[in-house]
């Protein structure tokens, strides 16, 4: 009669449920709303207890909070899932979750919980250690109907002064090893828990171990993807430091820098082994050394560069804790990175370390590059400045005695005689444009060429400049063309650079146009710019060859090139010269269809704005 009635009540409460369920699918005002929601809590509270009391009503019961666990990932709310759970089937006042610290070994609490659902105040927080480590020892539950008379733990400070009855224990088992318990009790009554609920509690305990190491795990995973994105983002921000730099010195400040903020470390050394097999700092530490390196120190780094491998010293005898970690160029050990702290150098540092060492490695190698190439830019440019100034004595003695020869100073000269002297002095002015080029790309590569700038009228100076080029175009009967408006804004720029850089292209025109041909010279206004075009009806530049024209001592393959005199130095020339008065230069061109280049000079306005500011 009792389970028809229990069932009865049961089919009734499944009825409400689904009604609520479908009113709460309708609108409803706020205050409604959370009415309904605490209507269908208490009538899935009165469903659970009808589960439990009706008989194998428990383990459907376990069956459906079994349910819920695993719906979640987050370690703390399935602590708290289980907790709430367990409180629900048992009918505890109170419980408490504990888990073994796999490193200390020690239990800690991790779920507190009442039976309303709520977190226990610190103060709260009253149980049996008694029980709990019995339960540990002996990997079984324990159920006491009456801790203050049960002969186990009767006398206990915990049992007497928290006033603890009724007390149900049970580990909680992964892996066939007690991971830790769950604990509930009731202060105010005994005999509430029977042999059947620890039954009952067992079970749920198994199921809820397994919610918990899966919980673990995803925790655990989830923690080392956020190391390892944090690594990564850090690593990047190492990346790019270091190859925002070229200079040996603040590669290795850097390199400390980094090494100090991710070890935690107090100082950091770069050592490197000089030729004569001592060692040597490469950086001036925060932290200075004292008195040099010790011989455990010296060891251990030439150790670390013998092997190619991470060396670790444990702190002793007041020497901090130390890590050496090779740092290798091209396979080759170029010194050794060392990091120093009084404790000892957990996992994150050593696996941070080495990664940091093969970006300062390749950071040093760049460096080192650079300075190399550095180095021989400026050998070069001293032999340049060396050769340009010593040739240009011997030329001018030539230059100068060949004309007294073809004036007839030292006696009458014959048609042939004249002629080899002029062959003589055309050779020493090509010369003498080359060694003027070489001085010039020495000068701009060194930052000795200084500019005279002014304010120019643009069309007076390409006016000038086409005069003096005249002969060479009635040479080979070209026409010249000039359409440079005489109300051009001027021009900032030093005249003879600008008239260095106009001969240049109009010369080139000229000698890359075949007979009858047409080059034409225009000026425009372009923003805060002038624009600068000369076209032509030439040759023209392939496409290949258009890639390097600008570089020093570029000259095409084609035959109609290289029957032209030339050095291929003067358009590198002008490429730096209008670099360096503000502009930018260019070339638009096709084989047989002639070239246009252009170059740009900032106006007066403009000029004045980058002067004031």
């Amino acid at each position: 009669m009792t389970k028809k009635r229990e069932v009865t009540q049961l089919d009734r409460l499944e009825s409400v449920r689904e009604a609520l369920k479908i009113v709460n699918a309708q609108p409803l005002a706020e205050e409604a709303r959370a009415a309904l929601a605490k209507a269908m809590q208490t009538t899935e509270d009165m469903i659970d207890q009808l589960f439990a009391t009706r008989p194998g009503g428990r383990l459907e019961a376990l069956y459906r909070v079994s349910q819920v666990l695993g719906t979640s990932l987050d370690l703390d709310e399935v602590l708290n899932q289980v907790m709430d759970a367990v409180i629900g089937l048992t009918g505890a006042e109170r419980g408490f979750l504990m888990l073994l610290n796999p490193d200390t070994g020690e239990l800690d609490l991790r779920a507190a919980r009442n039976y309303e659902q709520e977190t226990l105040t610190p103060k709260e927080v009253e149980f049996s250690r008694t029980v709990i480590q019995t339960v540990v020892k002996n990997g079984e539950g324990v159920v006491s109907t009456d801790a203050q008379k049960d002969p186990r733990f009767a006398g206990q400070d915990s049992i007497v002064f928290f006033s603890l009855r009724s007390i149900l224990c049970a580990p909680l088992r992964a892996r066939g090893e007690v991971i830790g318990v769950i604990y509930v009790d009731n202060r105010a009554q005994s005999g509430i828990f029977t042999p059947a609920d620890l039954n009952l509690l067992n079970a749920f305990a198994t199921q809820s171990a397994i919610a918990i190491e899966n919980a673990r795990l995803y925790t655990r995973t989830d923690k080392a993807l956020a190391e390892r994105v944090a690594e990564l983002e850090t690593l990047s921000k190492v990346d790019h430091e270091l190859s925002s730099h070229l200079d040996m010195d603040a590669v290795t400040a850097l390199t400390e820098k980094w090494a100090l903020a991710e070890t935690g470390a107090s100082r950091c050394l770069l050592i490197h082994q000089q030729e004569d097999g001592s060692l040597a700092l490469m950086n001036k530490p925060s932290q200075p050394a004292d008195g040099g390196l010790d011989d455990a120190l010296s060891r251990a780094v030439r150790q670390a560069l013998t092997a190619g491998s991470a060396v670790g010293l444990d702190p002793t005898d007041g020497i901090p804790a130390r890590l050496v970690v090779p740092v290798q160029c091209a396979g080759q050990p170029a010194c050794a990175l060392v990091v120093e702290r009084h404790e000892p150098f957990g996992d994150a540092a050593r696996q941070f370390l080495p990664r940091l060492s093969s970006r300062a490695a390749a950071a040093m190698e760049n460096a080192r590059l650079y300075e190399a190439v550095q180095e021989a830019n400026k050998a070069k440019s001293k032999f340049v400045s060396v050769v340009t100034h010593e040739l240009r004595i011997p030329m001018t003695s030539i230059k100068g005695y060949t004309d007294l020869l073809r004036q007839g100073a030292v006696g009458p000269i014959n048609d042939m005689q004249k002629n080899f002297l002029g062959v003589i002095r055309n050779n020493v002015e090509r010369m003498s444009a080359l060694v003027s080029d070489l001085s010039d790309i020495s000068h701009l590569e060194t930052g000795r060429l200084k500019l005279n700038s002014t304010f120019l009228n643009l069309a007076d100076q390409i006016q000038e400049i086409a005069a003096t080029l005249t002969p060479r175009f009635q040479d080979k009967q070209q026409t010249l063309d000039i359409e440079a408006a005489g109300d051009l804004p001027k021009v900032f720029a030093d005249p003879n650079r600008l008239a260095q850089v106009l001969t240049n292209l109009i010369s080139n025109a000229n000698k890359y146009t075949p007979n009858a041909g047409k080059v034409w010279v225009g000026a425009r206004t372009e923003g805060d710019m002038v624009r600068v075009e000369v076209k032509d009806t030439g040759i023209g530049i392939s496409e290949e060859d258009q890639a390097g024209l600008f570089g020093q001592f570029f000259r095409s393959e084609s035959p109609e090139v290289r029957e032209q005199q030339g050095w291929g130095l003067g358009l590198n020339v002008a490429k730096r010269l209008v670099a360096l008065m503000g502009g930018e230069i260019g070339a638009i061109s096709a084989v047989g269809q002639g070239s246009t280049f252009w170059f740009t000079l900032p106006t007066y306005a403009l000029a004045v704005d980058e002067e004031q500011s």
